[in-house]
């Protein structure tokens, strides 16, 4: 075998999984979606030359659809991960003008920052059992409704039908 690096075909692309990483007591708590999950979110960064890290966007749909899960598992495998230490949402999903939508923003905490001396955060190594780090709600069970609007709340206002039963047990 050559100590040549091999040249990677034009249009293919991979994402390192660093063993140290997988060996953390965070990376055993994630479910296994979550897992699934990390490799396609590592694949959306840009490599150390083009750094979009803090700037990595994956919608839960797209997620959903490469995971092969509805958007709910998806929604929480994204939640599992920053729970975990693994990603930071660095903003949130907004629909924009016009129905132009744009997802969620993440930071990968393993990896270094644009214009960062350090390398990343790696904030999974902090992580206790049942001492989850704080996380932002994604996809469908936001609870503040969607981009962040607060759902409308109907007030009925009519007054209650009262209805009686007769000896036959039909309503009338």
């Amino acid at each position: 075998m050559s100590n040549q690096k091999r040249a990677i075909p034009k249009g293919e692309r991979w994402a390192p999984m660093i063993l140290d990483t997988m060996e953390q007591p965070a990376w055993g708590a994630l479910s296994t979606t979550a897992q699934a999950l990390y490799p396609w979110l590592k694949l959306e960064w840009r490599g150390p030359k083009a750094n979009n890290n803090g700037n990595i966007q994956l919608s839960v749909r797209q997620a959903a659809q490469r995971l092969g899960v509805t958007r709910d598992t998806a929604a929480e495998a994204f939640r599992d991960l920053q729970r975990k230490g693994f990603i930071v949402q660095t903003a949130q999903a907004v629909l924009g003008i016009e129905g132009a939508a744009k997802s969620a923003c993440y930071e990968i905490t393993e990896i270094k920052m644009p214009a960062s001396e350090k390398d990343g955060r790696k904030l999974y190594r902090d992580w206790q059992p049942g001492n989850d780090f704080p996380c932002q709600r994604t996809g469908a069970n936001n609870p503040s409704g969607r981009n962040g609007r607060k759902k409308p709340c109907h007030v009925f206002r009519d007054v209650p039908v009262l209805k009686t039963v007769t000896n036959s047990g039909a309503l009338s």
